[in-house]
């Protein structure tokens, strides 16, 4: 975020002026001579510039807003200024048509603020943009470090996994082997038992 000093709103009045002193042109730029029209053309570079340095110190949102209300402020004080002062402007008569060319003088130059603006804001993403780049390349390297670690950390789970599965097959099989033993020598003692209880039978017998 811009740290906004009040020192960065000179560039904004020293707009208005500007603007405002192109009331004081003749209307008629190529008639009038190349004199005025030289003025204007400074006056158009004086604009440019100032719209850079508005966005370079209030940001492209907030000074974009800034030099909004510039013009259309701008535009009212000529407004108001050639209607009262109309006979130094050389108007007799308040033709709807004089104003507009004034309003669109003003807006012109505002115009151009607006191109400084967004000149200086396609540079300053260029060059974050480039800055960047080194940026991205890490993230992305860091990505793929990332993905590859997983990938062992999945793969090593899965061998022990298989581990384990290994093991516990061995210890199912062990208890099986068991249990048929201890089944096995359970019916040889039984079977036994039944020949030795017969053998006592026949004994009593005889």
């Amino acid at each position: 975020m811009i740290d906004k000093k009040s020192y960065y709103y000179l560039t904004p009045a020293l707009l208005v002026v500007i603007i405002f002193s192109s009331n004081f042109l003749s209307t008629d730029l190529f008639k009038a001579g190349y004199s005025n029209f030289s003025v204007w053309f400074v006056l158009s570079l004086f604009s440019f510039a100032c719209g850079w340095l508005i966005n370079k110190t209030l940001g492209y949102i907030y000074g974009g807003k800034i030099l909004f209300a510039v013009i259309v402020a701008s535009g009212f004080i000529s407004v108001l200024l050639v209607s009262i002062f109309k006979e130094y402007f050389g108007m007799s008569d308040l033709i709807v048509e004089n104003m507009i060319l004034y309003i669109l003088r003003n807006i012109t130059l505002g115009a151009m603020s607006f191109f400084g603006m967004a000149v200086c804001e396609v540079m300053i993403l260029q060059r974050e943009s480039v800055q960047s780049k080194p940026k991205q390349d890490d993230i992305k390297k860091y990505v793929e470090n990332a993905k590859r670690e997983a990938q062992l950390a999945v793969d090593e789970a899965k061998v022990k996994a298989d581990r384990m599965l290994t093991d516990v097959q061995q210890t199912m099989n062990e208890m099986i082997n068991r249990k048929e033993q201890v089944e096995r020598r359970l019916k040889e003692f039984i079977q036994a038992e039944r020949e030795l209880i017969k053998a006592y039978e026949k004994e009593d017998e005889e």
